[in-house]
């Protein structure tokens, strides 16, 4: 489904993502860990289309289309979609308003994602300016609400357990795992520092980034663990080749 292949990626002159390759098969759900400042969410931006992000070369192919020739939009009108870890505050844009505008473009039900917008306590949230004094659980249930009102085919999450507290996460993680396994082959790259998503969704592979680079690839749980044992800092010594990776998913 998704392929990326020696991509290289400036920002204003600065090199952040450096001969990335990834690959994504249809209905897998895969995980990329690494510290702050490692590139994860430049390469969530740069999939997305994001012109800060400017690709010096490599490629990004989606079911066969090179999405470098895209448009964001474009590429939303594709399959894509996105949870951002801190999206825009929009003042004078109404949740529900642009809910109603995604159910109209996509041809989704506005009745289903106000009852999900029930099961997650995120009701309230509707007719409020979008992400306007939300707190970090409420963007998270807010930017869930306007991907599932898309049905994207490709969910890119940007670290949808961050800023969210202990009784929330099961709540954002159930949503999640319902949009995924809702009848339909979705796959899902997710971002994450500590892997308590992975608690409510399927998958287990794991990648892990670091200076701009995938240094390798591994079961979940055996990642966490490595990290929680010897930090980020021990996957530079990682004897596992970040190709055979890349060539598993081909």
């Amino acid at each position: 489904m998704l392929r990326v292949e020696e991509l290289h990626v400036e920002v204003e002159g600065k090199r952040v993502l450096q001969g990335i390759n990834l690959a994504i098969r249809d209905g897998e759900v895969v995980y990329l860990l690494g510290p702050n400042g490692s590139g994860k969410s430049s390469l969530i931006q740069t999939i997305m289309g994001n012109p800060k992000y400017k690709v010096v070369s490599g490629s990004i192919t989606f079911n066969g289309t090179d999405l470098l020739k895209l448009e964001p939009h474009e590429r939303a009108q594709r399959g894509l979609g996105i949870v951002y870890q801190i999206p825009p505050k929009l003042k004078g844009v109404k949740l529900r308003e642009l809910l109603r505008r995604l159910t109209h473009m996509y041809g989704t039900s506005m009745e289903e994602v106000e009852e999900l917008a029930k099961k997650m306590d995120a009701y309230k949230l509707l007719d409020r300016d979008l992400h306007v004094g939300f707190s970090g659980g409420e963007m998270k249930r807010a930017e869930i609400l306007l991907v599932y009102a898309q049905r994207p085919k490709f969910i890119l999450l940007d670290e949808p357990d961050s800023g969210v507290d202990l009784a929330g996460l099961p709540v954002i993680g159930e949503a999640i795992r319902g949009l995924l396994e809702d009848g339909e082959e979705r796959s899902a790259l997710v971002v994450t520092h500590t892997g308590h998503i992975a608690k409510y969704l399927s998958g287990s592979l794991a990648y892990i980034m670091m200076e701009g680079k995938i240094l390798c690839c591994g079961e979940l749980q055996k990642v966490l663990s490595d990290i929680e044992e010897g930090g980020f800092e021990a996957c530079m010594n990682c004897v596992m080749a970040e190709l055979m990776c890349y060539d598993r998913a081909a």
